[in-house]
């Protein structure tokens, strides 16, 4: 028997996180702990990381709606998937902190990666500046090792984001190029920029239109000279068969999945089952959470056997983050079973640490 408690952490960014949305210099999240009722020692940590104005979960009663859903979990001692369906970011939070404390290991999952035998390819990431800002960026991760780097682009002039990817293609032809536009292009506009894209052997293009305009996305994925991957187009879709209407609908070359923002674990498995039978790539990224959200996301990605880059590099982002053994070595995301890791929650994760 388990009793739950909410505590809420500001994680701050080591710089400004660009995004053609904004710029992001701080993070809320949840963290929410389940403790063993005899042994104290006994519990489990989940994430619930909303990020405003994009999670469809998210409002001014955020805390509020968390903590009746912690009430639920205590009382039944089982999680019941079905009402938490429009409540991705709680979802993953919940299922991820039942993981732990079912299985009492960060360890949360089996796999050569949870062994720290194999890491997770993962792409580097480029965040949204001046064009200088950019380039030094991408020479730091090809530095690096990293052989895919994505590129988030829509907020600077598009010919300066078109001459720093030829740049890059240029003097490293080898490197797989993705690009984010996080909705920035009209649907007038996609597909020429789309044209000019192709030219510079990009893997693929993040939500190049804003979500919501489900003809024009479909016409643009049916017509596309570069693979389309969707995005937040999957936001605050939460039932099978809505799933289904929009995959098929729309018919992306790839869905990218993440969590806290697609349903948690259990919703990302159905998109995955769906795609898979549409003839829809995948991959699965993070969505800006602390070390406990990313180890839970890479453990449960480590069993999918997917071999393409995920997008799971964003756990050292953070001045605050909570200390876990995930590192990043060239191009992989690597976990270390030996630890160290941290077992007095309360005590590791002090509220509003500064």
């Amino acid at each position: 028997m388990f009793t739950s408690e909410i505590i809420p952490y500001t994680l701050r960014f080591k710089r400004p996180a660009g995004t053609s949305r904004g710029v992001y210099r701080e993070h809320r999240v949840w963290y929410a702990v389940l403790r063993d009722r005899e042994d104290p020692d006994h519990f489990g940590i989940g994430e619930c990381a909303p990020l405003p104005g994009l999670s469809c979960d998210y409002n001014s009663r955020y805390e509020e709606t968390l903590s009746s859903f912690c009430r639920i979990l205590e009382e039944r001692q089982q999680l019941d998937i079905e009402p938490l369906r429009s409540y991705p970011s709680i979802l993953f939070g919940l299922e991820s902190a039942l993981q732990h404390y079912q299985q009492r290991s960060w360890q949360l999952r089996e796999s050569p990666f949870s062994r720290g035998v194999e890491g997770i390819a993962i792409n580097g990431l480029i965040w949204m500046g001046n064009i200088e800002q950019m380039r030094q960026q991408a020479e730091r991760l090809l530095q690096r090792g990293f052989s895919c780097i994505k590129l988030k682009i829509g907020a600077i002039a598009f010919e300066e984001e078109l001459r720093l990817l030829r740049d890059i293609r240029i003097g490293h032809p080898g490197v797989t190029l993705r690009v984010d536009a996080n909705g920035a292009f009209t649907p007038d506009e996609a597909g020429a920029k789309l044209q000019r894209l192709t030219a510079l052997e990009i893997h693929s293009i993040e939500q190049p239109i804003r979500a919501g305009q489900r003809e024009e996305m479909a016409r643009l994925c049916g017509a596309t000279p570069l693979p389309i991957a969707l995005d937040e187009e999957l936001i605050g879709i939460c039932h099978p068969e809505e799933k289904r209407q929009l995959l098929e609908t729309t018919q992306p070359q790839y869905i990218i999945l993440k969590p806290s923002l697609h349903g948690g674990i259990s919703g990302c498995t159905e998109w995955i089952a769906l795609a898979n039978e549409l003839g829809i790539g995948w991959w699965i990224t993070s969505a800006l959470e602390s070390n406990i959200g990313l180890n839970s996301i890479a453990q449960w990605c480590a069993t999918l056997g997917n071999p393409l880059p995920q997008g799971l590099g964003t756990g050292s982002l953070y001045q605050n983050n909570l200390p876990l053994p995930l590192a990043i070595r060239g191009d992989a995301l690597w976990f270390n079973p030996s630890g160290p890791f941290p077992d007095k929650p309360l005590q590791a994760y002090e509220t509003d640490h500064d």
